[in-house]
């Protein structure tokens, strides 16, 4: 059989200076550089004998540091994606772009309501009524004059206007006090539990139902000092029997 013809890198090796060296006689520097000059065109049979003749440790070594020396001549890569903030805008050829577009970017103007912002505080029902409580005052002088000038017209479609405005006022009214009386009613639980707390005792905290049933045991109360349970009760169970009357089954004729 033919034997493989060794390569220059192979046969660098394999001779010394003179001729008369052998593999074993080479210091490790000129093996070094002959093998970074020729294990780039050795075979992969001949990378092979020369790791049995050097050392695998030595061999890997060499190796490592002939490719980190190939890596670091490599010139660096420049990314061609890399973007200019001073290039002019690029628009994709695939969208269509619009007639009408915005160049200049505007300031929107957004309303701002004062009820449902947080820049305006928390809403506090006993900090607003001490804080507004001269509108009382003046609800009460138009209320006066509404009524005066109801007086004045007996009749016709400014009495009918005047009379729904008095109406809508009256109802404001009812609905304010009965939002006080629910508020006195909420400091007297909430000093009530505050007093068991300090006594050691557990608070008890009345459920929406309990709650409910005390308001309208107050307005009871309330109703009671005008004279007007028994119209009201009357009107509540008119409504009740309205109610009632479109549940039963339509009568057969």
């Amino acid at each position: 059989m033919r034997g493989t013809r060794p390569s220059a890198g192979a046969a660098a090796l394999t001779r010394g200076p003179r001729g008369a060296q052998d593999v074993g006689e080479l210091k490790p520097g000129a093996v070094a550089c002959d093998l970074q000059r020729g294990t780039s065109n050795m075979s992969f049979e001949e990378l092979l004998e020369l790791q049995s003749q050097v050392g695998t440790k030595t061999y890997k070594q060499l190796v490592a540091a002939n490719s980190t020396k190939k890596q670091g001549s490599r010139p660096p890569v420049q990314s061609a994606c890399v973007a200019d903030k001073h290039r002019p805008l690029e628009m994709s050829a695939k969208i269509q772009v619009p007639f009408l577009r915005q160049v200049v970017p505007i300031c929107k103007k957004v309303a701002r309501d004062p009820r449902f912002d947080d820049l305006s505080g928390e809403y506090n029902p006993e900090v607003f009524d001490k804080t507004y409580q001269f509108l009382d005052d003046i609800r009460a002088k138009e209320k006066e004059l509404v009524k005066k000038q109801l007086k004045k017209h007996r009749a016709g479609a400014e009495h009918e206007k005047l009379q729904q405005l008095l109406q809508r006022m009256e109802q404001q009214e009812m609905a304010q006090q009965e939002r006080k009386r629910q508020q006195e009613l909420h400091l007297v639980l909430k000093q009530e539990r505050r007093a068991q707390a300090q006594q050691g005792h557990r608070p008890y905290f009345l459920k929406k139902s309990e709650q409910r049933q005390l308001a309208l045991a107050e307005k009871f109360k309330e109703l009671r000092r005008r004279r007007k349970l028994e119209s009201f009760l009357s009107r509540k169970r008119r409504r009740n029997a309205g109610k009632d009357k479109r549940h039963l089954p339509l009568s057969k004729e």
